[in-house]
């Protein structure tokens, strides 16, 4: 967007933020003003007052000069300029190639009308108007990040806030700023919080006040101006309340992120939302995101260290890790099998070639095998892995081993997973980055993301899988006939291969190759998949993970074998009952990366699996 456009886009908006004004002041105060008089797009009830509001805002852009896009609160998504309106999906417009001669829209207006409309109708004066102007990016779905301009009009008492993305914030045309506030006991938290949520209430009660207006637009602004010092929404709030306000908060210097500390990236829809934590400074924002997620900062100073040991350049690596975690104060434990296998190698005559190959191999680590310390006696520091008592365990390797790892570990040791295997969908750190991200661990810049487990009953024998439980025949090329029960409803009978129930950290395993979805691991549910069905008709279900999931083998003298994680194999005969409940206990990752989940699926998918399948 340049210049020019840019003074077209706030010459309109500063239209808008005046006509919508004068066209709402009658109706300010008056109880009729608040009558419902249909739904509007984004799912909630209009009332005549928002009407009244969005009609001249799609009057003044109909009419512009030149063509914009508009998501707006009560109308949806339109295509106005020039005289014209069309409605549009948004999504699928952007990816449409243009017609001959059809001109491209400018710009998005992403409006709330009128957001806060009951104080309206009650006349108290927290009620004002939202615009975020975005850029019309080519061939892609517009986000977050491709706003340029924001305004919020607070029509109860004239206060105007304004930015512009790289240039800064201003309220009444002067520059503004957060607080300094760090002390969560001092802040001032404004927002909207779920009933029943232990965390939030933890955090309301440590907040030295809480206020709720009843205004996502005007009180998330308020972070830019120090009037609040931190707000959140953890209902979820709409992309068109929060596409202005994150612009005015960042640009002011304060932080937005979603629950968990990632950046908001969401698209831009009429359908789109967010949880939303906005806080001044970083380190009040810290606090506030660990409160929230149960993730008090926790010194580690015992570690453990599980590593596969099928390649020279793990366990090199292993060496090194052990070395630099002494040097840090750490008190270190390692698995047997790895201790055994590193004097082992210390033994191999060529272990000066073996090093010099596995450099060779992998150029990003080379400097790291300089200096390995290989001059101790290994096995001094190791037990067996169901005896680790450890604040923390580092894994190296797959998926496949950080799987191992959890289910041998005791409940809820934290995991911190270094990725040497193939794709590494739970163990995000890839080897290169290991020391920078330990530093930020042992600096506290953290955060501990949880994981659904799964309880498998059968007779009188429990167990536990992270990712999946595959029941499969035990005779090749041979079908299994299923019964399948949720919350004692019979929802499917089913001829197949297999069956696969699944978490959310699952779904991008086995279950993605079986024709599963990609769920999100923040989605409190499970998936259920049919491999192979003979019936067409059979497709994936999602349950909630709140549920009993039963299966139940229909066909007489057919077994079959239950693999949970790949890791461990149980046989079930004829009528007996296979039972999925959510686990009591999580699993928990040491998470540095705020990179979101879906990034790190297109990042990992492109990878095909495919990384370095060598020995070393």
């Amino acid at each position: 967007m340049d210049a020019r456009d840019k003074k077209i886009a706030t010459d309109l908006s500063y239209e808008i933020i005046k006509e919508v004004g004068r066209a709402i002041r009658p109706y300010v105060g008056k109880v009729e003003s608040g009558e419902k008089v249909k739904m509007g797009a984004d799912g909630t009830p209009t009332s005549l007052i928002d009407i009244i509001a969005e009609e001249k805002v799609i009057n003044i852009l109909k009419n512009a000069p030149v063509y914009s896009y508009i998501i707006s609160e009560e109308i949806g998504e339109l295509k106005l300029g020039k005289g014209t309106e069309k409605s549009v999906v948004l999504t699928q417009e952007l990816r449409r190639e243009l017609e001959d001669n059809e001109e491209r829209p400018k710009f998005i207006f992403l409006v709330d009308p009128l957001d806060g409309t009951s104080n309206a109708i009650k006349e108290i004066p927290a009620y004002g108007i939202s615009i975020a102007i975005a850029n019309v990016p080519k061939g892609r779905i517009a986000n977050l990040n491709d706003v340029e301009l924001g305004f919020i009009n607070n029509f109860g008492n004239g206060n105007f806030f304004e930015a512009e993305k790289g240039k800064g914030c201003w309220l009444n045309n002067e520059s503004v700023h957060p607080s300094d506030e760090t002390n969560i006991a001092n802040m001032s938290l404004g927002g909207f919080t779920k009933s029943g949520t232990i965390e939030a209430s933890k955090l309301v009660d440590n907040a030295r006040r809480m206020r709720v207006l009843g205004s996502v637009v005007l009180e998330l602004s308020y972070i830019a101006s120090g009037r609040y010092d931190a707000f959140l929404d953890l209902r979820g709030s709409r992309i068109i309340d929060i596409a202005a306000s994150k612009l005015i908060v960042e640009e002011a210097g304060g932080i937005i992120t979603n629950k968990y500390g990632e950046k908001l990236n969401n698209k831009l829809s009429i359908h789109e939302r967010a949880i939303v934590v906005a806080a001044n400074t970083e380190k009040l924002h810290k606090q506030i995101i660990d409160i929230l997620n149960n993730n008090q900062s926790e010194h580690f100073e015992k570690i453990g260290i599980i590593s596969r040991i099928d390649k020279y350049k793990a366990l090199l690596f292993s060496a090194k890790i052990i070395d630099y975690l002494e040097k840090k104060g750490k008190q270190v434990v390692i698995e047997k099998r790895l201790a055994n296998k590193i004097e082992e190698l210390k033994q191999d005559p060529k272990l000066d070639k073996r090093i010099k190959k596995v450099k060779k191999n992998s150029p990003k680590l080379s400097s790291f095998f300089d200096d390995v310390n290989l001059n101790r006696n290994f096995k001094t520091i190791s037990e067996s892995i169901f005896d680790f008592d450890c604040d923390m365990a580092i894994v190296l390797g797959g998926d496949g081993t950080l799987l191992r790892a959890q289910s041998k570990l005791k409940d809820e040791t934290p995991l911190f997973g270094v990725n040497m295997g193939t794709v590494g969908f739970l163990t995000e750190i890839e080897s290169e980055d290991t020391f920078k991200a330990l530093d930020e661990v042992f600096n506290e810049n953290y955060y501990k993301e949880k994981r659904t487990k799964l309880v498998v009953s059968h007779e009188n024998h429990r167990y536990t899988a992270m990712n999946e439980v595959v029941i499969m025949t035990n005779k090749p090329a041979k079908m299994l006939h299923f019964e399948i029960q949720v919350d004692g409803e019979i929802i499917e009978e089913v001829r197949a291969d297999g069956l696969i129930i699944s978490t959310p950290s699952g779904s991008t395993a086995y279950a993605m190759s079986a024709g599963g979805p990609i769920v999100d691991p923040k989605v409190e549910g499970f998936v259920i998949i049919p491999i192979c069905p003979y019936k067409l008709g059979v497709r994936p279900f999602i349950v909630s993970d709140n549920s009993e999931i039963i299966v139940k083998l229909l066909k007489k003298g057919k077994s079959a074998v239950f693999v949970m994680d790949g890791q461990r194999n149980e046989e079930a005969e004829y009528q007996e009952e296979i039972k999925f409940k959510k686990s009591e206990k999580d699993v928990y990752f040491i998470r540095t990366s705020t990179k979101y989940f879906y990034e790190k699926v297109k990042d990992k998918l492109s990878e095909g699996g495919i990384n370095d399948g060598n020995h070393y």
